[in-house]
């Protein structure tokens, strides 16, 4: 069963039988479930949202039949077409809109799609919020209008634009320093919309730009998702253009990864601790990521005499405890920058434009300056799950096994122990346990997984 509905949205693989798969009735049926929460939310006489999508080869279909979808609600559509995920984020507030809806399944391959929902502010809906959309979904209890009450189209193709132009008047964003740098950047843009964004983004800041996979043709030419062992195409080409670094997005442009200029990885982890050291050596305060991101960030946090605290895994669990602790700039380690001067969203944007700046105002190579960071190293790694597979006792058994450690069952199970961790939990987005781990060497963090996927074999009995 590839059909995953969670409080974030619903994701699958295109085609199939009904409820099994994301088919065509399944993107009517959640986009319908979405339209009348909508309306009993808001109580207002004329909704409107926004709706955008990235460049899977499944985005239009989807997309005109979540549009229509939303017009035979009642509710007007401000149609952005082509767009990322924090475009749309930051749209819905600056269009005054009740919601949105981006068709995207982020760093999955090209099979899947989803529809990932947005509230007034261009946030992610709360749990019980998404809770309440899957019981009117499954109740199927929708209204549609009649023939004088149908939604009306407005399109508008500016937004990646105006997206732009948001990010460059942020304060900290200095062009100048960027320009007077001259800098060369290899963009892969893993054929999607930010093939597209990255790249005009950079040109506007005085950037040399050398393109790879940058057509928004949906044929994702690597998996999607910007780890080490799917980049090795653009590993190669900065090395060989001499760049200075190399940018890399998932496919809805929320997720930011650099490589060094010597074709290494800068580390996905590592972005926003960059970004965050940047950002606090100008406006101090504390920070928030998730569980299952890099000590490096409390380290850089507590040498600019910030607060550091660890939310549950998700965007809106990360959003929650920025807002309750005022954080200045949070986000996952996956690449993803929240920063609340602008919106509370994972935005590449914004990542490129503060990493640009900080790097222009060190004077430092790329590898220099990842260097210059607190070295810890990550293993991330997954387990397929059976329906036989009884993940709740697994994490049980794990949390008493470790009882005389450091737990944290917020969201999974989280072992701190004095040089490393290991967080086990299940995926919201896909059949899997994942099991993270980090430590002062590679070999150490893949040593510390190996040993507990065999543990949890051993539980499991599998």
């Amino acid at each position: 069963m590839t059909l995953i509905k969670s409080i974030s949205g619903i994701r699958g693989t295109i085609g199939g039988k009904v409820g099994d798969n994301l088919t065509p009735v399944d993107a009517v049926k959640f986009a319908s479930a979405y339209g009348t929460w909508l309306k009993n939310y808001s109580k207002k006489e004329k909704l409107n949202v926004v709706v955008g999508r990235d460049a899977r080869i499944s985005g239009p279909m989807i997309h005109n039949l979540v549009i229509n979808t939303l017009i035979g609600l009642g509710i007007d559509v401000i149609d952005l077409g082509l767009s990322t995920t924090p475009t749309v984020e930051v749209a819905v507030p600056l269009e005054k809109a009740d919601g949105g809806i981006i068709l995207t399944a982020s760093h999955n391959p090209k099979q899947w799609n989803a529809l990932k929902l947005l509230n007034e502010k261009g946030e992610f809906l709360s749990g019980a919020a998404g809770e309440k959309i899957l019981e009117i979904a499954e109740a199927e209890a929708f209204d549609f209008a009649d023939v004088d009450s149908l939604g009306q189209i407005t399109v508008n193709d500016a937004y990646m634009d105006i997206h732009i132009d948001e990010v460059l008047n942020l304060p900290l964003v200095d062009i100048e320093a960027v320009k007077a740098a001259k800098f060369k950047v290899v963009v892969d843009g893993v054929n999607s919309s930010g093939g597209i964004i990255i790249p005009k983004l950079l040109e506007i800041m005085g950037v040399e730009v050398v393109k790879l996979y940058c057509e928004p043709n949906g044929h994702f030419p690597h998996n999607p998702e910007p780890l080490k062992e799917h980049l090795t195409d653009i590993s190669e080409l900065v090395v060989k253009e001499k760049a200075h670094f190399g940018i890399v997005v998932d496919p809805d442009v929320d997720r930011l990864a650099f490589i060094s200029e010597d074709g290494e990885m800068f580390g996905e982890e590592y972005t926003l601790v960059a970004c965050a050291d940047y950002v606090l050596s100008k406006t101090p305060g504390d920070t928030v990521s998730n569980m299952s991101s890099s000590r490096a960030l409390r380290d850089v946090t507590k040498k600019h005499n910030g607060n550091y605290q660890a939310s549950a895994v998700g965007e809106v669990n990360v959003v929650e405890l920025m807002k309750k602790n005022n954080a200045i700039i949070g986000g996952e380690g996956n690449g993803g920058i929240i920063y609340p001067a602008s919106h509370y969203g994972r935005d590449s944007m914004v990542g490129v434009a503060l990493f640009l700046t900080h790097l222009a105002n060190k004077k430092m190579s790329v590898s220099a300056l990842r260097a210059s960071y607190p070295e810890y190293y990550m293993s991330k790694n997954k387990i397929e799950l059976t329906p036989q597979i009884d993940v709740d006792a697994i994490l049980v058994g794990m949390a008493d096994k470790y009882k005389n450690e450091e737990i944290n069952t917020i969201d999974g199970v989280k072992i701190d122990f004095a040089e490393n961790w290991v967080h086990l939990r299940k995926s919201n987005t896909e059949p899997i346990i994942r099991i993270y781990t980090e430590a002062a060497t590679q070999q150490l963090a893949d040593d510390l997984a190996l040993r507990i996927i065999d543990e949890i074999k051993a539980v499991a009995g599998i």
